[in-house]
């Protein structure tokens, strides 16, 4: 009975490392398989990932050691560094979507190629608006862990790990970036993190984190911290992508539904993005940055952003990555997305083909 108890948790313990709530379990890989072969929208949209991580194969990667995006200007020689850099993490997250829908090993070997140049040279410095660009690395990994050996596994999480003990060292929670859209980004990574490592105590600190954050960021009447501050809904959008894709995570590895969870401020996503939807719609708009109290803002509006210029309106088309991530949990926003669009394709957007292959 004990060895037979041993090889249980064994077993279920292998299942943990390799579970995948982040990236398409292989289950939604199969299904996403069919939907390309069935729906010629969705094939194009695959198509343009598939000539990316084709690009990519037999070029050197191009990681930078650390990145610099958050607090510069457009033209900076530094972030201009950081965004050529980063194009290798959709390079990385195609060629790993490429192999698990196709399985040739050229794909598979580019991608853990990619990953290791950036495990072995790349470190965090804490700051979740740079971090927030690893995504798709996590994403890629998470989808090929079983297929990456050991040493390279040990690399490629070390990495994680240190991004997510930077998170945590500079987290400050009386702060304002301890509670505005910096630390909904910094959740957002170390959960993808915490989930694909698969790292109770992470994971544990990434929940707790996320109440707290829906507490203290969201307000009651659905606007929030950010809104407040920038008097921009560009920034209520970008502190909701991030919750989101959270909420997705959790909802996929334990079942709760942190989207409609409700604080004891009574603030909540779901009411967040309820009170941003008029202004998706077009029924209400919006001049951005009017009265906003940071000084980044009107810093970029000088240096010729036009977007951050006081009294610009609010595009709608801005706001439809949230609601196309809020469709996991909602999916009346598909057809808002569709309105918006002016399309009548089925799905509109790459995210809608997850939503749709994640929930079946």
């Amino acid at each position: 009975m004990k060895k037979i108890f041993i090889t249980a948790v064994l077993l279920s313990s292998s299942f943990l490392v390799k579970a995948q709530y982040v990236g398409l379990n292989n289950t939604e890989v199969g299904k996403l398989k069919q939907l390309i072969e069935a729906d010629a929208g969705v094939r194009a949209m695959y198509k343009n990932y598939e000539a990316i991580a084709d690009a990519s194969l037999n070029v050197s990667p191009n990681p930078i050691d650390t990145i610099l995006s958050e607090g510069k200007l457009e033209g900076d020689p530094k972030k201009t560094a950081t965004a050529f850099a980063l194009k290798d993490i959709q390079k990385i997250y195609t060629s790993a979507l490429v192999y698990k829908l196709y399985g040739d090993k050229e794909y598979l070997k580019n991608a853990v190629q990619y990953l290791l140049a950036w495990a072995k040279l790349n470190k965090s410095k804490g700051d979740p608006i740079d971090d927030t660009n690893l995504d798709g690395a996590i994403e890629a990994y998470d989808m090929l862990k079983g297929n990456i050996n050991a040493a390279n596994n040990t690399v490629i999480t070390d990495w994680f790990k240190q991004v997510a003990a930077a998170e945590i060292k500079t987290w400050k929670p009386n702060k304002e970036t301890g509670y505005n859209n910096w630390n909904s980004h910094r959740l957002k990574v170390m959960g993808e993190i915490a989930y694909a490592i698969n790292d109770p105590e992470l994971q544990k600190f990434t929940v707790d984190g996320l109440k707290k954050q829906i507490e203290v960021n969201l307000y009651a009447d659905g606007s929030g911290v950010d809104f407040k501050l920038r008097d921009a809904l560009h920034y209520h959008a970008y502190d909701l992508e991030p919750l989101l894709k959270l909420a997705i995570v959790l909802k996929r590895a334990t079942g709760v539904d942190y989207y409609t969870y409700v604080s004891d401020k009574q603030s909540s996503i779901k009411k967040s993005v309820e009170w941003f939807l008029p202004y998706i719609t077009g029924e209400k708009t919006h001049g951005e940055f009017v009265n906003s109290t940071v000084a980044f803002d009107k810093k970029r509006a000088m240096n010729g952003q036009a977007e951050y210029k006081a009294g610009t309106l609010f595009k709608p088309a801005n706001g439809l990555k949230t609601l196309g991530l809020a469709g996991y949990f909602d999916p009346q926003y598909l057809t808002v997305i569709q309105k918006v669009k002016a399309t009548d394709k089925t799905y509109p957007d790459w995210q809608a083909v997850l939503n749709k292959v994640m929930l079946q």
